[in-house]
């Protein structure tokens, strides 16, 4: 079992900045090694993985994006390409704007980076982790997904949206975060989530240009099983448990890399590093720890 451990820099988590061709993106740094890079999923940033941070081997470089899904703080430029395949350029962009090598990419929730391989992105990215998320057809994700989805293309609807996830009992209800979190979530980090969207009309536009994106099934399909053509290590750390990403799609994902793994997280929906941090920090750090001594 893998040893895990406090990270003990005063400086842990500070918010950086990088320059892309889309625009100024920030990203949140702790520890030193090779690179591990964790990313989010819609309405939420880089501090959906603070539980998990400190629990996280040393000897890593853990750097966390804060991708343009709603939460960011930083618009994009007006003319930014934010449809699917543009979101998929920024993350690739945003390893070559720090110039990472060999990098372990951590999936959540959104499940656009599993494209990286299908678009000839993924030239900097060595293994992947893929927690609960978009796979396959599923895109926008089971009820929460479609219900966002529809709030973005009504006037008004991703600002009312927002309001009802600030709402304790209006935020546990399926349709918003009931099945996507089992724990509670702190109204403190759901303000800090909701507040630029909320704030800005330049944020909303951001988030508006991903969420209208018009999907093809049959492409993500396709797009999703060109990891067969990923050669590096792959962990799927799936929730079997969860009403939002099938279940079915975690040993599938794993089945199709060909050096896939496939491990459950018991107890957890969608955002098992909320929900059950600890299991995730011990199974990532595992991970990390046994793909970096084959080197």
């Amino acid at each position: 079992m893998t040893q895990l451990n406090q990270m003990g820099s005063p400086q842990a988590g500070a918010v950086k900045r990088i320059e892309t061709p889309a625009g100024t993106v920030e990203y949140a740094e702790d520890g030193t090694g090779p690179p591990v890079v964790l990313l989010h999923g819609l309405l939420m940033d880089h501090t959906v993985w603070d539980d998990v941070i400190p629990l996280l081997p040393k000897g890593f470089r853990y750097i966390r994006p804060v991708l343009p899904l709603g939460s960011h703080r930083i618009p994009l430029h007006e003319d930014a390409d934010l449809s699917m395949d543009g979101m998929v350029g920024l993350v690739a962009d945003v390893l070559d704007a720090l110039d990472l090598r060999d990098v372990t990419l951590v999936h959540s929730d959104w499940g656009g980076s599993l494209f990286l391989t299908a678009l000839g992105r993924d030239e900097r990215v060595a293994r992947m982790v893929i927690l609960p998320c978009e796979a396959f057809e599923n895109f926008p994700p089971g009820l929460p997904g479609k219900m966002a989805t529809l709030a973005v293309r009504l006037p008004g609807g991703i600002t009312l949206a927002a309001r009802q996830l600030r709402i304790g009992w209006l935020r546990r209800l399926p349709i918003l975060w009931g099945w996507m979190i089992n724990k509670p979530v702190d109204n403190e980090r759901m303000r800090r989530w909701t507040d630029p969207v909320l704030a800005d009309p330049r944020i909303r536009r951001d988030v508006t240009k991903y969420a209208t994106t018009s999907f093809d099934p049959a492409e993500l399909v396709r797009k999703t099983e060109a990891l067969r053509g990923f050669d590096g290590d792959v962990l799927v750390l799936w929730s079997p448990d969860n009403r939002v990403m099938p279940p079915a799609h975690g040993p599938r994902l794993a089945e199709l890399a060909p050096r896939g793994r496939y491990a459950e997280i018991p107890g957890a929906a969608v955002l098992s590093m909320l929900d059950e941090p600890e299991a995730v920090a011990r199974e990532i750090g595992a991970f990390l720890t046994a793909t970096a001594s084959r080197g």
